[in-house]
């Protein structure tokens, strides 16, 4: 495509230079950049983009994308305001406004949204939707799974994987929509038929300065032209929502709303609720998942999908994986893995794990290091009040001390009636598992699907929650 046609509808650019050269390639990381790409110069927290403009050129690309004309490179410059943000639109232009022609389903929120795209897409593929799926466990692009760098990628990736899915035969797509994808204008340019949020408790507060910023950067989803939004008016934030916007609304605690559960009970094998005259059952249990499959419900029937097809979809969707997930080697006792890495999360599976648990519950929990210290005690206090037992460990303590970390955490678990602190998260999880007897439940939390602990450096070592969960239960098992 010619540099020229590309930007022709980007308000504001300047091309300084000849805009009849052919672009082959979008690129925002200097090691991609050859012949015929794009390369676009953004200002970041610690790298401005520019300084790698003289790289680029020598690798071959064809035009820049900049903030400031960097007159002393002989190639054409698209000159804008801001380099990030012209990167959605000009790569939703390149690859051919992919979204106008599949279903986008955005869900925002802290918690819930995996399993809510998930079961979104549950549905629409048992109502013969060809649907992928964008989010923190796993993408799925035209029926083929792949790896996930970030819940929400960046621009370039996004439009050109909304490509390929049109390419591979998918009509719709559920994708979770982060708030730094939101504030870091990733999701511009996609044209959502339906956004929902599901709630907003604390977290991300290293990156935004409060709950307000926080709010905010999760509402320009639903300043986007979409045609339905929808909202849980159990949340306060959602209830603000649905004050500013013409919003559909749901609500797990029976509030009046237009998808509201009432009669829900719940049992070792998941949930059920009425809705209206229909009784829904889900595999997933918890009051937390009655909300995430009323919400995915709702954005099911506001697609065209009949409430029976939808209710026989969500019945057969399976668990998401590392979210309240069960390992069983046979033990007597429940051992569940769950990524709940905020306050609120860890009090929702605790509480869900008490409901199911026939003797105690212990956990297994820490926080994340780089990342939002405010939460920390109010980890220790969530994990200290719904536990038998709590221990507390190290999570991913990147660039930070474990023990520093682990000592913040436990700093609010003055009210923990049993509390062991294990820096080594192998260690803490062989010991809960030692402690748990017969009926106990044991709720490993804060990483989930997650496959790896990150440290030091951007060090990162193999460690799976339900892998080493397997693996000391099978020692356990072999003691005499």
């Amino acid at each position: 495509m010619r540099l020229a046609d590309l930007v022709a509808e980007l308000p504001g650019a300047r091309i300084a230079g000849d805009g009849a050269v052919e672009i082959t390639e979008l690129v925002y990381d200097s090691r991609k950049a050859g012949p015929g790409s794009l390369f676009f110069c953004v200002v970041g927290e610690k790298v401005d983009g520019h300084e790698f403009g003289p790289r680029v050129v020598e690798e071959g690309a064809a035009a820049l994308v900049v903030e400031r004309e960097l007159t002393e490179l002989a190639v054409p410059q698209v000159v804008v305001e801001d380099s990030r943000a012209a990167m959605a639109p000009l790569a939703a232009r390149f690859w051919g406004e992919p979204t106008a022609q599949l279903r986008v389903v955005g869900v925002t929120g802290t918690n819930g949204k995996t399993t809510t795209a998930f079961l979104v897409r549950e549905i629409l593929q048992a109502a013969d939707f060809r649907c992928g799926l964008l989010g923190t466990v796993k993408q799925v692009v035209g029926g083929v799974e792949k790896e996930v760098v970030r819940t929400t990628p960046e621009a370039i990736e996004l439009q050109r994987s909304f490509r390929r899915m049109l390419e591979g035969g998918d009509e719709a797509c559920a994708m979770e929509v982060s708030s730094h994808a939101l504030s870091l204008h990733r999701a511009d340019a996609i044209e959502f038929e339906v956004a929902l949020f599901t709630n907003l408790t604390q977290d991300h507060l290293d990156f935004h300065a409060d709950m307000e910023e926080y709010f905010l950067a999760k509402r320009k989803l639903f300043e986007m032209d979409t045609r339905v939004k929808i909202v849980n008016v159990d949340d306060p934030y959602g209830r603000r929502l649905a004050e500013e916007f013409e919003c559909v609304t749901f609500s797990a605690e029976g509030a009046d709303a237009d998808y509201s559960a009432r009669e829900v009970d719940f049992d070792a094998l998941g949930a059920s609720f009425s809705l209206g005259a229909m009784r829904l059952r889900t595999a997933l249990p918890g009051h937390f998942n009655v909300a995430n499959a009323l919400g995915a419900f709702a954005v099911a029937e506001a697609m065209g999908v009949g409430g029976d097809i939808a209710a026989a979809g969500l019945a057969r969707a399976a668990r998401v994986p590392g979210r309240f997930e069960p390992v069983d080697e046979g033990q007597e006792f429940g051992v569940l893995v769950d990524y709940a890495h905020t306050p609120d999360s860890l009090e929702n599976v605790l509480r869900a794990a008490r409901r199911i648990s026939q003797g105690k519950v212990i956990s297994v929990f820490g926080a994340g290091g780089d990342r939002d210290r405010d939460k920390r005690p109010k980890m220790g206090r969530a994990g200290a009040e719904l536990s038998d037992l709590t221990v507390i460990t190290s999570d991913n303590p990147r660039s930070e001390e474990p023990e520093k970390i682990v000592g913040e955490v436990a700093s609010g678990a003055a009210a923990a009636k049993e509390l062991e602190l294990v820096v080594d998260r192998r260690e803490a999880i062989a010991l809960a598992l030692g402690r748990a007897r017969p009926g106990d439940t044991v709720v490993i939390a804060g990483k989930g699907h997650e496959q790896g602990q990150e440290f030091e450096n951007g060090r990162k070592i193999p460690f799976d929650d339900r892998e080493v969960a397997r693996e000391e239960l099978r020692k356990l098992g072999t003691v005499v």
